[in-house]
C-alpha cells in the first residue's frame, strides 16, 4: 500500500550487476520515503551509490529488486514509453554538466521540455519559459547558445529547463559541481526560490556542504546502504 502523504517511496531497493565472473552490490536495501515539497540532499563517498540511486528515481535504470513508487505511480514495472511519459510529466533533472543542446538558444533548450510533451499552446509555453529565463536572471540572454554562455550561466537555464513543465519533482546530481562558489551560491538560492514557490519535492545529489545545509533532509551513505538519516 502506498503513502497518501509521500511523493517518493523507496521499499527494499536494491542494484547490482555483473563484472566479468562476480557480481558487484552498488546498492542494498534502500528504503527511504519523501514527503512532497521537501528538500533532500542524498550525501556520502565517492561510490556509495548515491547517483545510481538517482537515476533509478528517474526511471534512468530499473533495480534489481525492490520498488519505487512516484507520486503515486510504480514505477519499476514500466516499460521505456511509458518511463519516458512519466519523467515528462513529473520528472524535472539536472545534471552537473548541463546537457543542454549546442545548437539550440537558450530559450529554445528551456521549451524543449513542454514541446516534447506536447503540452499547450506555443505562445502560452513561450511566455512560461520567458518567466523561468528571468527568474534565473537570464532573460536578456535568451537568444544566446550554449557556446556564448559561462558555465554558471548555462547551469541556470539548465534549471529553468527542469521547471518548465512544473514537475512535482526535481532530481539534481551534483547541481554546483562544475561552478565556482560564486555561481555555485547563486543556483542554491535559485533552487531554493524555485522550491519555495512552487512546492517541487527536491532530491539532490552533492557534496556541496553548503547545500546540504540548507536541506530539510539528509540521507547519508556508505557502501550502497543508507547509514544516516538526518533532520
Amino acid at each position: 500500500m502506498t503513502n497518501p502523504v509521500a511523493i517518493i517511496e523507496v521499499t527494499n531497493v536494491t542494484k547490482s550487476i555483473v563484472s566479468g565472473a562476480r557480481r558487484v552490490d552498488i546498492l542494498r536495501g534502500i528504503d527511504f520515503h519523501v514527503p512532497r515539497g521537501q528538500y533532500v540532499a542524498i550525501m556520502g563517498p565517492s561510490g556509495s551509490g548515491k547517483s545510481t540511486l538517482l537515476g533509478l528515481l528517474a526511471g534512468l535504470d530499473s533495480p534489481t529488486t525492490g520498488s519505487i513508487v512516484l507520486d503515486g505511480e510504480e514505477i519499476t514495472g514500466l516499460g521505456e514509453d511509458e518511463l519516458a511519459l512519466l519523467r515528462g510529466r513529473k520528472i524535472g533533472f539536472v545534471f552537473q554538466s548541463y546537457h543542454l543542446i549546442p545548437t539550440l538558444t537558450a530559450e529554445e533548450n528551456v521549451l524543449l521540455p513542454a514541446e516534447l510533451a506536447g503540452n499547450g499552446h506555443v505562445r502560452d509555453a513561450r511566455g512560461r519559459a520567458c518567466e523561468l529565463l528571468e527568474a534565473v536572471g537570464l532573460l536578456d540572454r535568451r537568444t544566446h547558445y550554449p557556446v556564448q554562455l559561462s558555465g554558471g550561466e548555462q547551469q541556470r537555464v539548465a534549471l529553468a529547463r527542469a521547471f518548465m513543465v512544473r514537475p512535482p519533482i526535481l532530481l539534481a546530481d551534483e547541481p554546483t559541481g562544475n561552478l565556482d562558489s560564486a555561481n555555485g551560491h547563486q543556483v542554491l538560492e535559485l533552487l531554493l526560490t524555485l522550491n519555495r514557490q512552487q512546492g517541487t519535492t527536491l532530491l539532490l545529489v552533492t557534496h556541496d556542504q553548503e547545500l546540504a545545509a540548507n536541506a530539510d533532509r539528509r540521507l547519508i551513505l556508505r557502501d550502497g546502504r543508507i547509514v544516516s538519516d538526518e533532520t
